[in-house]
């Protein structure tokens, strides 16, 4: 019966939103050899900002045109997740992010990569992204960039870079409600995913 209600596309691998979360991920690299290797933090900046908006882009795209999967469920928010670490290190390296802001931001993801293992471990069901979450890593993901363009030379960087702070505070603000909300859903991921187990063995 649920193989039977399972959405066909669900198990495909070659979709248009999987091969942007492929090419997100593949252009990490880049973005830290713009910014360390190169010390392009303008160009490093426009790489990073196009990157945030195409995890919008694929989203758009799988809900549109009934392209989600259970692959994209999975790379979509490992090529956020892997980007904005990347982009947090790199910057703080680089020194156009202060440590008082990346590290809180560090431990965060941390904290919530540690759970999710644990988790997994113990055989939790999968826990979905929510809207507060996506929606303050999406804010981040545009405060980072701007931050870095406004500790560039590009004309108007104190303009830009008052901008970058007033969208990365609340939203890092808004990253550790999400945390907080993700507490009850864990629980229940637990306590379903058990019982799934358990039925089954049954």
């Amino acid at each position: 019966m649920a193989e039977a209600q399972s959405s066909p596309s669900a198990s495909r691998i070659l979709t248009v939103p999987n091969f942007v979360s492929v090419l997100r991920l593949g252009c990490v690299p880049v973005f830290c050899v713009l910014l360390l290797g190169m010390g392009n933090r303008a160009g490093a900046a426009i790489l990073l900002g196009a990157l945030g908006a195409t995890d919008w882009v694929d989203g758009y795209i799988a809900r549109r045109f009934d392209q989600g999967s259970e692959l994209g469920k999975i790379l979509d928010p490992t090529a956020d997740r892997l980007m904005f670490l990347a982009a947090v290190v790199a910057m703080m390296v680089d020194g156009s992010l202060h440590v008082a802001f990346g590290v809180p931001m560090l431990a965060r993801e941390a904290v919530v990569s540690l759970v999710v293992v644990v988790l997994g471990a113990l055989g939790a069901r999968r826990i979905d992204v929510t809207w507060t979450g996506k929606t303050a890593t999406f804010g981040l993901m545009f405060a980072l960039p701007l931050l870095l363009l406004g500790d560039s030379s590009v004309g108007g960087a104190a303009a830009i870079s008052g901008v970058g702070w007033g969208l990365g505070i609340p939203s890092l603000a808004l990253s550790y409600y999400a945390a907080v909300e993700y507490i009850p859903r864990a629980r229940r991921a637990l306590t379903e995913g058990r019982g799934g187990r358990a039925a089954a063995s049954s």
